[in-house]
């Protein structure tokens, strides 16, 4: 077992820097605006789900190092980074974060796995509960449902796409942005980006946070109340790939295709105790369609969210 450090402690600047980084807009994690949320019971700004995944990602990162789990993936040829993490409770400013990553599991059949099982406490409480996980194949969206439609760059950015239910998102991946959305989630950038020695790493949920800016502009064009019914995530599961990841170079454009999940679609499992229509398959691709990840985010009205823990 491996519990981090309490100097974890994430202050409005680093909200700030990581929500600037992603161009979230969402009112939960602004210093003026979270005041307007209808029925707030967090009293204040919280941090960005993607940021606490982040910080999480490189504290695994070092677990990894220092048990020497890094030859074992490359050797395995485990290719996909899978996370798999129910959101319990906000992570507030000035609270100390504390991350316990559990023994390595190592499953070879049907097929090899390494996996962690990680919680997070916020301010004492838990916040965040999953698992980390290596694997050769995706583990979520394993037949991704992504229809041909030509050149990306040729329909219009913020728009649905002709015919499908595919809502585009177009963003431009720079190490500026990559490097605050490190600083906002607590790491240290050098352990990914050194001009010195020309090593420009991209970290694993930094392409993935865009999904967010993705899924509040989607939002906004289907006029949804942001103060009126306000959204928080319950869950996300992602699978990105390290091989097309590593390819990666800032300026590149990256695709993000996102689709609510019709309740007939629905999969065992994609659910919680609260039953929310708030379900996204969500994919980033490359410039030549290459898919970097994919994503099953889920989100519930805040206000059924505190029914339920009535």
């Amino acid at each position: 077992m491996h519990t981090s450090d309490s100097s974890d402690v994430f202050n409005q600047i680093h909200i700030d820097v990581a929500r600037n980084a992603t161009d979230d807009f969402n009112l939960f994690h602004d210093r003026n605006r979270w005041l307007r949320i209808n029925h707030n019971p967090f009293n204040g700004p919280i941090a960005l789900g993607f940021q606490l995944e982040s910080l999480l990602e490189h504290k695994v990162f070092l677990y990894r190092q220092h048990h020497n789990e890094n030859a074992l993936i490359s050797d395995k040829n485990l290719r996909f980074s899978n996370y798999q993490f129910s959101f319990v409770n906000a992570v507030k400013p000035g609270q100390v974060v504390s991350v316990d990553i559990k023994k390595s599991q190592l499953k070879e059949d049907p097929e090899t796995i390494l996996s962690n099982r990680i919680t997070v406490k916020s301010g004492g409480a838990l916040a965040l509960l999953g698992y980390k996980k290596e694997s050769k194949f995706a583990l979520f969206l394993t037949n991704p449902d992504v229809p041909q439609f030509g050149a990306l760059n040729q329909h219009p950015d913020r728009s649905f796409i002709s015919g499908s239910s595919f809502f585009l998102k177009r963003k431009f991946i720079t190490t500026s942005n990559a490097k605050n959305f490190l600083c906002g989630s607590l790491v240290d950038q050098d352990a990914f980006f050194d001009p010195f020695k020309n090593k420009a790493v991209f970290p694993e949920i930094f392409p993935c946070s865009l999904i967010s800016s993705a899924l509040l502009e989607k939002a906004v064009i289907e006029k949804h109340d942001f103060e009126r019914n306000p959204l928080v995530y319950m869950s996300h599961k992602i699978s990105i790939d390290r091989t097309y990841l590593a390819q990666l170079k800032s300026g590149d454009a990256l695709y993000i295709l996102i689709r609510q999940i019709p309740p007939e679609s629905r999969k065992e499992g994609i659910g919680h105790a609260i039953d929310s229509p708030y379900h996204y398959e969500c994919y980033g691709l490359m410039e030549d369609k290459t898919i970097l990840y994919r994503a099953l985010i889920s989100l519930a009205p805040l206000e059924q969210i505190l029914n339920t823990l009535k």
